[in-house]
């Protein structure tokens, strides 16, 4: 189950997720939580899906479908995230958490509250949280420099209450000293570099949600967590190499 916005350019959010499912050969089921403007250039506009129509997806999901493993992209408010951490509370679910919370022309799509209610309420649920280097600076509360702060930064994204921590290394630099193309992963007592690839493209809309899909779909059957994520990369650096120029900004990757 994908939890997430739709994008009216078909590059990111639940578009983007169903592509990644059907690839992965596993069926996906949708709650939309909100529907954007967008196209290659970035978002101009959001509508956010009333929470009492969120809730009414899930509860309809969960009514009919045995699922096993979730991932939630752009939760848009507070009251969402609330809603969905009420509905996914309980459940025996792994659940994967992509932390949306500016798109690529830094359009909010998550404000400070809704921030908040994430750490508060979605994280304890996790199995796994996917935050880049931006998303790890807001979700810790602090700006990370070097490579001892971005340790610091997981372990603060880990205390509250998810099972692991993947910082992506897209937007990694010399200054951390550590290679782009390389993640980090952290389970609570140990990080262990994760690297890849690095496939130098301005092709790279969606690509969070398509690795956070390729994850969760990994996940779903029955992966372990880190040969999941291995395998993801090498999903992502495939669809990079594919990947052809299409609108006036940054293009998706090809899937």
């Amino acid at each position: 189950m994908t939890i997430a916005g739709s994008d009216s350019s078909a590059g990111a959010g639940i578009q983007s997720d169903l592509k990644t499912f059907d690839n992965y050969r596993v069926y996906g089921l949708t709650v939309i939580t909100a529907i954007t403007a967008q196209n290659t250039t970035g978002v101009q506009k959001t509508y956010e899906v009333p929470p009492i129509m969120i809730d009414a997806q899930l509860k309809s999901l969960f009514a009919d479908f045995k699922i096993s493993a979730v991932k939630t992209g752009m939760l848009s408010s507070d009251k969402a995230v609330k809603v969905v951490a009420k509905n996914l509370k309980g459940k025996n679910l792994k659940i994967v958490i992509d932390p949306i919370v500016l798109s690529k022309n830094d359009f909010p799509l998550l404000d400070t509250k809704g921030i908040e209610a994430l750490k508060k309420y979605l994280m304890p649920l996790a199995y796994l949280v996917t935050p880049n280097l931006n998303e790890a600076e807001l979700l810790s509360g602090f700006k990370i420099k070097s490579g001892h702060e971005l340790n610091l930064a997981a372990k603060k994204i880990y205390s509250f209450g998810c099972r692991y921590v993947l910082i992506k290394g897209g937007h990694f630099s010399k200054q951390l000293g550590i290679e782009k193309g390389v993640d980090i992963l952290f389970d609570g007592a140990r990080f262990t570099t994760i690297k890849s690839a690095y496939i130098n493209s301005n092709n790279t809309h969606g690509i969070g949600c398509t690795l956070s899909a390729a994850i969760t779909a990994n996940i779903a059957r029955g992966l372990k967590i880190q040969n999941a994520i291995i395998d993801a990369k090498l999903y992502i650096v495939k669809s990079l190499k594919k990947s052809i120029k299409i609108g006036k900004g940054v293009s998706p990757i090809e899937q």
